[in-house]
């Protein structure tokens, strides 16, 4: 096969020219991006970069998507430069890949069906329980309140549940997991599996970094890190008053995002997409709910119940989730390899039963980041083999206290809300 340099690979990083490097093969995945199920945008976040690790992380199913990417190789890389892009030292990777294995031979990639079965159970015995409440003592300031707590309860451990099916964690066939996704995310939540793919991988894809992770396109509102508070106060950029966004963060992000923003946001990105059957499948929660609880709250009670569970699920959401990446660094891609990029993004909080169920086990972050197809029941075993990978290669790796983490989102806001004030003032 024709043999390329990295300087040559990496200049085919354009929207009409890209390539990635899969264990030291050349792939033109130019034409292939727009067909890629997880989308364009996850591919074109790789293009003219190692993305070894990250194939890896994201396929369970190597042969089979093995077999569809040999007709998308142009070459290899040569030899005397192989594995070279962007700082991903040999020893490093080689290190990873044995971690790895490890963990496939200890059978961590195995989930466990008990585990699931029961906790699928318990999310249905909270809406239930939140269905029953309201049946057997009305629609009281008190009952209602309690039934909106368990059926919000019931909204966010099942976005943890989604979440592993979403990531082809449970079953070994890839279309039990996508079905079994639609269901939970799409007619017991209410939300889009594809919605949630396109957005949730890009995020894995390259975590906290600026023009490629949604979940960082925060400036109208907030700004992050420690890059685009000084870009924007030069620029003289920004209408909010950002060295205050620690206080107002409170008010705003953790009770708005999900019955205002996604509720804008996924109808309109189904519309755009032209994904009707998502639409359909969607529609399926708001017609279960109206069997549910129209008899007994009435039409227009249904789509307050859904407001305030959405309500109670995103003060939650945003707390479990922004508590491992808010306050880590925040910047543009330096091409760093998979092991690096992942560790400067991410930080874990201490485990506990409640620490555990309360984050849907995404308190071990830094692991779910590292092998995104592990069941999360199973983080807390190859943690050990994490940390001391970390600490051969002078790693970061951070475990906190819950309260310590929730500390430093609002921390990091103002520190980053300071560094935006100081530019735009001078």
């Amino acid at each position: 096969m024709p043999e390329y340099s990295w300087d040559e690979i990496q200049r085919h990083n354009l929207r009409t020219d890209r390539w990635i490097v899969v264990d030291d093969i050349v792939y033109d995945v130019t034409r292939f991006a727009k067909k890629h199920p997880g989308g364009e945008k996850i591919v074109s976040n790789w293009s003219g970069q190692n993305a070894s690790e990250a194939w890896y992380a994201f396929h369970p199913d190597k042969k089979k998507v093995s077999k569809y990417m040999k007709t998308l190789v142009v070459g290899r890389v040569k030899v005397d430069d192989s594995r070279g892009s962007g700082g991903s030292g040999i020893v490093r990777y080689d290190d990873f890949h044995k971690l790895r294995k490890a963990a496939e031979d200890a059978g961590y990639f195995k989930p466990s069906a008990i585990f699931y079965v029961l906790h699928l159970a318990h999310i249905i015995g909270f809406e239930l329980l939140g269905w029953w409440i309201l049946y057997q003592y009305g629609t009281g300031w008190i009952p209602y309140i309690i039934a909106g707590l368990c059926i919000g309860t019931a909204q966010m451990q099942a976005g943890w549940n989604q979440h592993d099916y979403g990531h082809l964690s449970v079953f070994p066939n890839t279309r039990w997991n996508h079905w079994m996704h639609i269901f939970i995310i799409n007619i017991f939540k209410g939300a889009s599996s594809d919605w949630w793919n396109h957005r949730h991988h890009n995020h894995h894809s390259k975590p906290n970094i600026i023009n490629s992770d949604p979940d960082i396109k925060l400036d109208l509102v907030f700004l992050v890190g420690k890059v685009l508070p000084v870009e924007w106060g030069e620029r003289k950029k920004g209408k909010m008053p950002y060295n205050w966004q620690q206080v107002y963060f409170s008010f705003l992000l953790p009770p708005l995002l999900l019955p205002l923003y996604f509720n804008w946001e996924i109808p309109y990105y189904l519309y755009k997409k032209k994904q009707y059957n998502e639409m359909i499948w969607t529609g399926l929660f708001f017609v279960r709910w109206q069997f549910m609880f129209q008899p007994i709250v009435g039409f227009w009670g249904v789509f307050t119940l859904f407001l305030f569970a959405r309500f109670i699920e995103s003060i939650w959401f945003v707390w479990a989730t922004q508590m491992s990446h808010l306050p880590m660094q925040v910047d543009y891609d330096h091409h760093d390899d998979w092991v690096t990029s992942q560790l400067k993004a991410t930080c874990n909080v201490e485990s506990s039963a409640f620490n555990d169920w309360w984050s849907g086990h995404l308190n071990f972050q830094i692991e779910h980041h590292l092998f995104p197809t592990m069941p999360r029941h199973n983080l807390h075993k190859v943690a050990p083999l994490v940390k001391s990978l970390c600490e051969k290669h002078g790693l970061s790796y951070q475990v906190k206290p819950l309260l310590t983490a929730f500390k430093d989102i609002l921390g990091s806001l103002k520190d980053s809300g300071e560094l935006w004030y100081d530019a735009y003032s001078k």
